[in-house]
């Protein structure tokens, strides 16, 4: 009698555990849905592959937890020449309900604020955040933004100094820069106050587009500039090979705002370093998608600065760099 008892419970057991593995494997198990993906919108303004700053960011946020195929997806878009198609491909984005915009420079960031008050937007930029109207503070920015300020027009008197420090003879000073990147304006400030303690003379050149470019340079060499400074601008960075190859051309040592201005053969370059910069932003994207509101998180500034400096360049310039200047940099092309 117990034996039938105990074969009985023992049946009964395993109908209710093979039920259970059952349910375990059942369609309607497989059919729930995967886990939601985090949707980034990736804008840079100008065309072409995004480079080494967008393979920083993304390995940042990898770093982070972050992986795309599994739980994130990166929408990456790009503009062209000028600023026109910025507003269309940011609508889109919030068309796309992506849930944080990475917005690369102030162009692309003012494009965003003009598009969505609700999506949150971290920026990467080179001038002033407060004096360009996108946030209230850098400490507390309110609203919907938040990100990395370079620092580029206050870094603009430091270029100077070091083109005086390579050219100590040099007085008449060329600067191209683009009128309508909200930057410029503080950028050409901070320029002038530097140019007035260092007793240099400055002729400004606007460029909007590469055919402005080939009417600078030539501008330049009619006025036989000594040294050209250029200000820091996603259309200027696009053509850089030209800008580039054209100071060589002319014989017009140059100072640049981006490392890789350095790398495409300008004499030197001097900035914050835009792969820090990038990296810290995946990490402001981070908390947003982790539950932070972009107004709390403070607009970061750079704590890394780079100089590069091309001596095959100098080279061909007949340029012989200062022995305390080469001891400085933090790179040397040779």
């Amino acid at each position: 009698m117990r034996a039938r008892i105990a074969r009985s419970v023992l049946v009964a057991s395993v109908t209710i555990l093979l039920a259970a593995v059952d349910g375990l494997w059942s369609p309607a198990a497989e059919a729930q849905p995967a886990a939601k993906q985090a949707r980034v919108g990736y804008l840079q303004p100008y065309a072409g592959p995004p480079g080494p700053n967008f393979e920083a960011f993304r390995q940042a946020l990898r770093d982070l937890g972050w992986v795309e195929g599994q739980n994130l997806v990166i929408d990456l878009r790009a503009g062209g020449a000028g600023h026109e198609r910025l507003g269309a491909l940011v609508t889109e984005m919030v068309r796309r309900k992506v849930d944080v915009i990475f917005a690369v420079s102030a162009p692309v960031a003012q494009a965003a604020k003009q598009a969505t008050a609700e999506i949150p937007v971290v920026f990467e930029m080179h001038g002033d955040p407060v004096r360009a109207g996108l946030v209230s503070s850098l400490a507390r920015p309110a609203g919907n933004l938040t990100g990395q300020a370079g620092l580029a027009p206050e870094l603009s008197g430091k270029r100077l100094e070091l083109l005086r420090e390579l050219l100590p003879r040099a007085m008449q000073v060329a600067v191209i820069a683009n009128p309508t990147n909200p930057a410029t304006a503080a950028g050409m400030k901070e320029t002038e106050a530097a140019a007035v303690v260092l007793g240099l003379r400055l002729r400004l050149h606007t460029v909007r587009d590469e055919a402005e470019i080939e009417r600078a340079f030539a501008a330049m060499a009619a006025e036989r500039a000594e040294a050209l400074v250029v200000l820091q601008d996603p259309t200027l960075s696009q053509h850089r090979e030209r800008v580039v190859t054209l100071a060589a051309r002319y014989r017009i040592p140059t100072i640049y705002p981006q490392v890789e201005w350095a790398d495409a053969g300008g004499l030197v370059a001097y900035a914050a370093s835009s792969v820090e910069l990038f990296r810290r932003a995946a990490g402001q994207v981070d908390r947003i998608l982790r539950g932070a509101k972009p107004g709390d998180l403070p607009v970061e500034q750079p704590t890394k600065f780079e100089m590069i400096v091309n001596l095959k360049t100098a080279k061909r310039l007949g340029l012989a760099i200062p022995q305390g200047l080469l001891l400085r940099a933090d790179r040397i092309i040779e």
